[in-house]
């Protein structure tokens, strides 16, 4: 569906699963609403843009003294089972997008972009192959909504003015739950639509 974008955050194992090397409090219950959304997009032909953390010792991300706001304890290593994106969400012949890759141009079907810090916006391809893409709406998913999810939206706000974005308060969940009002609230007033996972759906529907 031209014009429409899914933009799935970071559902991979470590976050997702209470056994997971930083488990975002209750993951698991939007789990069922994230397959619907990934099944319907395949389904309706919608475009994945999709995020995941692939860390090595090192990165600045890491701390093994973490304030979990900007630095958060070992976890999406690379090569480990933590770092997969879970089933229910698994794209379709996705092509990966390194954050050194140069010369890239947009691909056809799912598209991840892997990543070093929580601002997708760090893999340098991220903002011209969405500028190439040049959607009209972007419907944002997954975790967790007060950090990655977080850069997401006000990255794609401060870049994409004029690009319809939604935040889907039902397939994401935060690390600390005492801010997410204040972010919605302002998300809000910035001009961000929140829906729930039905209405992603009966809206993308309408658009195909």
């Amino acid at each position: 569906m031209p014009g429409t974008i899914f933009w799935d955050v970071d559902t991979q194992y470590d976050f997702m699963h209470a056994d997971g090397k930083l488990y975002v409090p209750d993951a698991e219950q939007v789990i069922p609403n994230l397959k619907r959304l990934t099944d319907h997009a395949h389904r309706a032909g919608i475009r994945i843009v999709a995020s995941a953390d692939d860390h090595v010792a090192g990165h600045r991300e890491l701390s093994e003294a973490p304030d979990y706001r900007e630095t958060f304890p070992p976890h999406c290593m690379h090569g480990t089972p933590g770092q997969a994106k879970i089933p229910e969400t698994a794209l379709t012949s996705p092509t990966v997008i390194e954050p050194d890759a140069t010369g890239v141009s947009v691909p056809a079907g799912d598209i991840l972009f892997n990543k070093h810090w929580f601002d997708v916006f760090t893999n340098l391809n991220v903002e011209p192959l969405v500028r190439q893409l040049d959607p009209d709406r972007i419907y944002v998913y997954g975790v967790a909504l007060d950090v990655c999810n977080r850069y997401a939206i006000e990255g794609l706000l401060g870049r994409r003015p004029n690009t319809k974005i939604f935040a889907v308060t039902d397939a994401t969940k935060p690390i600390d739950a005492t801010r997410v009002q204040g972010l919605l609230d302002d998300w809000r007033r910035r001009g961000v639509t929140t829906v729930t996972t039905d209405q992603v759906i009966t809206q993308t529907s309408r658009l195909a």
